[in-house]
């Protein structure tokens, strides 16, 4: 049973969500306090939590930033009450997977937490049954999720490794931000600020000089492509 940690100061938002999750067979702890969420998910284990941008005591994204400096990579969805795309794009650059702005649908909160529960559930398989993929001096093990450059892991999310492997199997071809909603985050509609913000992170991650990005490049007008390593 997956564990989630929703995290809200208002009753009635901590009430519903967690009567959802509860009725999608998931076990929920509540907390509705920057301090206690910390506190909560730096000493226990969750599978996910759910994180309010605006908390009492500490907010979502210091409580966010603070579990990852302790090397804390649970997956969070991000809950804004701040319809601003600076807002939205904060909370992805501290690592957050996906957000979702209040007033939201509870359903979709559940169908969104049970696409990353999926994605993040690595199966242990035999090492010779294993797919690997090998790009100059990119690596992805698609079967445990896990991506190396120059044998050393990579410190992906579970989203920016979705968007590194999506573009690692398809290579020159060029995708626009709404094609790579639809392909990695299963979203028909989104803020496309959401890609721009996850290409950005990957490139910091994979690039000798993100700033002249080599293999994950910008093509104008139309969107990404990714560059296979010479032979």
């Amino acid at each position: 049973m997956p564990r989630i940690l929703v995290v809200d100061d208002d009753d009635t938002v901590r009430g519903v969500v967690g009567d959802y999750l509860r009725a999608a067979g998931m076990e929920v702890v509540t907390r509705n306090d920057g301090v206690d969420a910390f506190a909560t998910a730096s000493t226990q284990r969750f599978d996910l939590i759910v994180l309010d941008l605006m908390l009492p005591g500490i907010d979502g994204l210091e409580v966010h930033r603070r579990l990852c400096r302790c090397g804390i990579r649970t997956p969070v969805i991000m809950l804004t009450a701040k319809a601003s795309e600076a807002d939205r794009v904060l909370g992805l650059e501290t690592g957050a997977d996906d957000y979702l702005t209040k007033p939201f649908s509870a359903r979709e909160l559940v169908l969104r937490v049970q696409s990353i529960l999926r994605r993040s559930g690595a199966s242990e398989t035999h090492e010779s049954e294993r797919q690997i993929v090998v790009d100059g001096d990119i690596r992805l093990d698609l079967t445990a999720r896990k991506a190396f450059r120059d044998e050393a892991q990579l410190d992906l999310t579970l989203r920016e490794y979705d968007l590194l492997a999506h573009f690692v199997t398809h290579p020159d071809e060029v995708m626009s931000r709404e094609e790579l909603m639809g392909h990695v985050w299963g979203w028909e509609y989104g803020d496309p600020s959401t890609v721009t913000v996850h290409v950005r992170r990957v490139r910091s991650k994979i690039e000798a000089d993100p700033a002249n990005p080599k293999r994950l490049v910008t093509v104008w007008g139309r969107g990404y492509r990714w560059e296979p390593a010479e032979e």
